[in-house]
């Protein structure tokens, strides 16, 4: 059944089914019933616009006025010149009237180019596309600023957009299908950042559910889920940081990071707050860079960030995406490295965000061997669909662009590679070769990689992967994964261990801490103790010491002295620095008391030095992937468990490294040295000013003529208990 004639004054046809569903806010091609539609063969045109209970209806343009007339359930018609495509609608309710743009007269804001890099997962620039962005348009009536809605839905029958802008009823924004695009768009006037939305999607068994953004750049906090519409206005002042940052190899140079879960390091502070005392604490104790555990957006906040609901969206826990941006702009000016946790491993099944988005598996994989982990109850990504590849590929490069992030710590590396990891034989389906190895995955790391490379030189991509894979430091045009490090977890395992044994037993056990220089240069390594080691039970680090408070003191000092000087980069989670007792809770703030005591004070400026001493001499990191930047003075002096070893840079500066994990001194220790010439102690952690014993070398060290450890010359020298100590040669 159809309207009037197509009479010079008739509106253009429709069927009442076509009125309904739009009314309805159900039609899946909204557009090719309302907004503005030219007669063939005529100078006039037809405009068609929903306004239920309206009282009266006048199309406005820049000629003159044009009466509406009520056609069905709500939808008004006007037929006007041909000509004035450009119009607003004044809409009376009683004696209120308002003006406004239509949103049905505006061109689909998404052209036919990104539609095709969508379908072919390759818009490595999604988020401004995709989401809600807010643009404006010229117009004869005055430009028009509003918020471009867009969102990948490809099963659902109809989407509508709700929010504060239409009191939550998506009736009158229902949005049009972009064809086999599996998108649907549609651009608000007078909508813009601050207001909340949501996206409601019919799903095919014919239900309305409402969905949160997978692109949205805001969120509202938690527990509250809606989506908010962000329009940075951030202006970066970081320019000199990025353009160093591009012309260096980041790799190579000095990295020691201090690990932040950013609600508890001291609780109520903002982004904006962190911007000044995070950024004065870690340039005081000389950290190079620090790595935050996942800031996109989740809805629990025991999960610390690793079960993410809005991928695009820093949490609003802390405040706003320009908040943030401001954040790591005061870093960066500070001369701080910025490092964020990413998680694109796995993500909650919340009804409300990206599980069955669209009413089937979209952004998991249907299978559910292949698409849910047994572990965490999370779904897993469909790494093999183009558009969610693209989604998490484009997801890294909005977080290194946007933000400005220095690198991306990729979590649960090692539960992407396997298709039977943390499952018994029946719950995994090989690969197409027989194989356990998750191919799509793979694919996926390589590109998320190789992108992030290629669009941010000096950027870096660090894997948190637990087992042997081989080459995921290698280049993949070589077939590896393409990282630039790796967390280095068997170090962190077989030293933890090492030093849970009582000293008195650390002689057999004395290849566990010698067994990572067997493989030290198989990847290029992060040295990692981090929050997962301090915590579920696993008590502080201070704690898996053995022997009293002090002893403990004295092992954490000598921990440390052993991590920063052994070959790759160092990470320390928050609270480690200055010996925390207690294990990490992220609903408290670290125990920033106990820096009252001496013994905690004391380790802090242990590690203080550390740094100071690690980012000034190369030798502690010039070459810490290369063979030539290690070699054993002696590996196997278990009887006293020591090592000690030398550290060099490309230029042939050299360090000494001494380590005892004894509980006794060794007084008149004797060490084959790499030159001859007078040898000066520069760190040693049992100095008194740490809390040690003082068991140092103050004097400078003159090499002898006496063959030792497989060398010319040596020294001989104190050392001290628990402890460790670095050496230089003074210059001649």
């Amino acid at each position: 059944m159809s309207t009037a004639s197509t009479s010079p004054s008739a509106p253009l046809p429709k069927s009442v089914a076509d009125l309904e569903s739009v009314a309805d806010g159900a039609n899946y091609s909204p557009h090719s019933v309302l907004g503005f539609h030219p007669h063939v063969d005529s100078d006039v045109a037809t405009i068609r616009v929903r306004r239920p209970l309206a009282d009266e209806v006048v199309i406005v343009t820049a000629d003159g006025e044009f009466p509406a007339t009520h056609e069905h359930a709500g939808i008004w018609y006007a037929v006007v010149p041909s000509d004035q495509a450009d119009y607003r609608i004044r809409t009376r309710y009683g004696i209120d009237a308002s003006e406004s743009d239509d949103p049905y007269r505006h061109l689909p804001t998404i052209g036919e180019l990104d539609q095709h890099l969508i379908r072919e997962g390759r818009h490595e620039q999604l988020w401004q596309v995709l989401g809600a962005n807010v643009k404006t348009f010229p117009s004869a009536l005055g430009d028009v600023t509003g918020t471009a809605f867009a969102v990948w839905a490809p099963n659902a029958q109809a989407v509508r957009v709700v929010g504060d802008f239409n009191g939550w009823d998506g009736r009158s924004h229902a949005m049009r299908s972009l064809g086999n695009s599996g998108v649907w768009e549609l651009f608000i006037p007078d909508v813009g950042a601050g207001q909340r939305y949501k996206f409601q999607l019919r799903h095919p068994d014919g239900y309305w559910r409402e969905k949160a953004d997978p692109l949205a750049k805001g969120t509202e906090v938690p527990p509250a889920t809606a989506s908010v519409i962000v329009d940075s206005r951030h202006e970066w002042h970081d320019e000199k940081w990025l353009k160093q940052r591009a012309k260096t190899d980041p790799h190579t140079g000095a990295m020691s990071v201090y690990e932040v879960h950013l609600g508890s390091w001291r609780p109520g502070l903002g982004y904006r707050e962190l911007a000044t005392e995070l950024r004065d604490y870690v340039v005081e104790m000389g950290y190079t860079h620090v790595e935050f555990l996942p800031v996109a957006e989740h809805p629990f906040g025991g999960s610390w960030g690793y079960q993410v609901t809005g991928y695009y969206a820093p949490t609003s826990r802390f405040g706003t995406a320009d908040d943030f941006k401001f954040l790591v702009d005061s870093l960066h000016q500070a001369g701080i490295g910025v490092i964020l946790d990413w998680v694109p491993a796995h993500f909650p099944k919340d009804e409300w965000a990206l599980a069955r988005f669209d009413g089937t598996p979209l952004y998991e994989h249907p299978d559910p061997l292949l698409g849910e982990h047994p572990d965490w109850g999370t779904y897993i990504f469909n790494f093999g669909r183009n558009e969610v590849r693209n989604f998490l590929v484009a997801n890294a490069t909005y977080w290194l662009e946007e933000f400005h992030i220095d690198a991306l710590r990729v979590d649960a590396v090692a539960s992407m590679l396997y298709l039977d990891y943390s499952r018994e034989a029946g719950q995994w389906r090989p690969n197409q070769y027989g194989g356990r190895e998750n191919l799509d995955a793979i694919a996926f790391l390589q590109e998320a990689n190789a992108t992030a490379y290629r669009r941010n030189p000096g950027i870096m991509m660090i894997a948190e992967e637990s087992t042997a894979w081989p080459g995921v430091t290698s280049p993949t045009s070589a077939g590896g994964l393409g990282f630039g490090l790796k967390w280095n977890m068997g170090w962190m395992n077989d030293t933890l261990r090492y030093m849970a044994e009582s000293p008195v037993n650390r002689r057999y056990h004395h290849g566990e801490i010698t067994f990572s220089m067997v493989y030290a240069y198989s990847e290029r390594y992060v040295l990692p103790i981090s929050h997962d080691e301090v915590v579920h039970g696993k008590g502080s680090l201070l704690r898996k010491m053995p022997g009293d408070d002090w002893q403990q003191h004295a092992q954490v000092r000598a921990l440390f002295t052993y991590q920063w000087s052994h070959p790759g980069k160092q990470l320390t989670f928050m609270g480690t620095e200055f010996a925390q007792g207690t294990e990490w809770n992220e609903s408290a703030p670290l125990d920033w008391y106990v820096l009252d005591y001496p013994a905690h004070r004391g380790t802090r400026e242990c590690v203080k030095k550390l740094n100071e001493v690690y980012r000034s001499h190369s030798a502690l990191w010039g070459l810490d992937h290369d063979p030539a930047g290690f070699q054993w003075i002696e590996a196997a002096d278990g009887d006293h468990n020591t090592l000690s070893y030398v550290r060099r840079d490309a230029d042939g500066n050299e360090l000494i490294a001494v380590i005892n994990f004894a509980g006794v001194p060794h007084e008149g220790y004797r060490l084959g040295v790499p030159q001859a010439g007078n040898w000066r102690e520069i760190f040693n952690s049992d100095d008194m000013t740490f809390g040690g014993s003082g068991v140092v070398n103050g004097a400078a060290l003159a090499s002898e003529d006496v063959p030792w450890h497989g060398r010319e010359q040596s020294i001989v020298l104190r050392v001290p208990p628990l402890g460790g100590l670095f050496l230089v040669r003074e210059a001649d």
